[in-house]
């Protein structure tokens, strides 16, 4: 399989010739290419944007909202080739994919589709004597955005669909891991957009790094590492371009004495095993009453053991990431104890198991750096200081949960945790309505929502 850049509405290849080997993780085997892309990639990308703006830029809301539309029928109709795309990068399920995901980014192009139509705008006023002020919402320009390779699909869907619903034209690098579905996303919508709206340069962190430093960007939205979204926004500074960060996370449920055990302990599961833990908001870390630690611990432990690799998730993404993985539990402290699953699966490819360590302390290497993978630490608290010192103890602040019957106890929860998403007795579910940001080392900037749209715009004062 040969992966091409999509650049001024046309698949082309890196200019030098260049290829990054693609590995199908179900295997460790390689499986294609992709373009190695350098300066003279991205220079010639965002020309195609900086030229497409100057047009792109005037397009009325209506227009906008058609040709997203059109998009989002044309991802339902090629289906297929999506999740053949997505799932060769990613090794995920086909089912699950087809499923939850797909529908999800389908369901995110629509929504902002119709929030173009519905940009918010203040009351003209006479703020000095003899002048009217207003205000202008207009789009930023061109915008760089790097996307991982957890949710390829979905997270190119996140960045590029309210980028163009502003107004902005835009150059997007997948993962250098997972490029397949962000190329097949720009084919799709070349039939609807006009060239240079869309484009996507494949590449590594070189790539990235030149992408950035283009003087035509003027707003650079990344998901990924915070060591690579420091040095993004250092890059950025130079330039005093405008950075939107959305930095993973490291997520405490509190699970209380009054919760029904059995429930939470399968929902929680579902979630944290859930694209093999790869989700910067799956429930990594859960703090639990210690008046019903040692149940809920049993029959979380009873649940992991049911998540099993290659039937219910998929593998880790790559051999670094699994590496990484394995080296966080070799490094356990020996007080800690692993009470399900623990090691690399036995078979080809990238897969672990759904794991559960016990006995962690929270300066714990494994409590204070983000996992990305099937395991969850459990550990117990005696009352709600305790919980939320636990819960708030770590530099990340994506998003959290709480578990409890007490209204009262859950909306004291929702104020106490600092993070930009709060789960009530329900973990993961996003909906295209609501912000998705986080506080922090978990970065600034929100997608999803009127607020995602947003940050794709900037304000004029103008006075008559």
């Amino acid at each position: 399989m040969t992966v091409l850049n999509h650049v001024g509405g046309a698949d082309v290849p890196a200019a030098c010739g260049a290829t990054t080997q693609l590995v199908d993780p179900t295997s460790g085997l390689a499986r294609g290419t992709a373009p190695l892309s350098g300066a003279a990639d991205t220079d010639a990308a965002c020309a195609a944007a900086a030229a497409a703006f100057d047009r792109w830029s005037l397009t009325t809301p209506a227009e906008r909202q058609r040709a997203l539309l059109r998009i989002a029928d044309a991802m339902e109709d090629h289906a297929d080739g999506l999740v053949a795309a997505e799932t060769a990068d990613t090794g995920k399920p086909a089912a699950l994919f087809l499923a939850d995901e797909l529908p999800a980014a389908v369901d995110t192009v629509r929504y902002f589709a119709g929030a173009a139509r519905n940009l918010p705008g203040a009351a003209a006023g006479e703020y000095t004597e003899g002048r009217t002020s207003l205000l202008r919402r207009e789009p930023v320009g061109v915008c760089a955005q790097i996307t991982p390779w957890n949710y390829p699909l979905m997270m190119a869907v996140w960045k590029i669909a309210p980028a163009i619903a502003a107004g902005n034209t835009t150059v997007l690098k997948p993962a250098d891991t997972t490029p397949s579905s962000s190329a097949l996303l720009a084919r799709l919508a070349a039939e609807h957009l006009p060239p240079g709206v869309l484009n996507v340069v494949c590449g590594d962190r070189d790539t990235g790094r030149s992408l950035v430093q283009q003087p035509a960007v003027r707003l650079v939205a990344v998901t990924g590492s915070v060591r690579a979204g420091r040095e993004i926004a250092a890059a950025a500074a130079a330039d005093l371009k405008r950075v939107h960060l959305e930095l993973g996370g490291n997520a405490p449920v509190i699970v209380h004495d009054d919760a029904d055990i059995e429930t939470t302990a399968a929902e929680l599961a579902a979630v944290a095993y859930y694209n093999a833990g790869q989700d910067c908001t799956a429930p990594a870390r859960i703090l639990v009453h210690t008046a019903v630690h040692d149940a809920f611990l049993a029959a979380f432990a009873a649940q992991a053991e049911k998540h099993r690799p290659a039937a219910d998730f998929g593998p880790l993404n790559n051999a670094a990431q699994l590496a990484s993985v394995e080296g966080l539990l070799e490094r356990l402290p020996a007080r800690a104890g692993i009470v399900a699953g623990g090691s690399r699966a036995l078979r080809p490819g990238y897969y672990h198991e759904a794991t559960v360590v016990t006995g962690v302390h929270q300066d714990d290497e494994i409590v204070q750096e983000e996992v990305f993978g099937p395991v969850v630490t459990v550990q117990r608290f005696t009352d709600e200081a305790e919980a939320f010192r636990l819960a708030n103890g770590v530099r990340l602040g994506l998003a959290a949960g709480v578990w409890t019957t007490d209204h009262e106890r859950a909306m004291r929860a929702t104020r106490a945790l600092h993070t930009g998403i709060v789960w009530v007795n329900t973990h993961g579910t996003t909906v295209s309505e609501m912000p998705h940001g986080g506080v922090k080392h978990s970065g600034y900037g929100s997608d999803l929502s009127l607020a995602g749209l947003l940050d794709y715009t900037q304000v004029k004062h103008v006075m008559l």
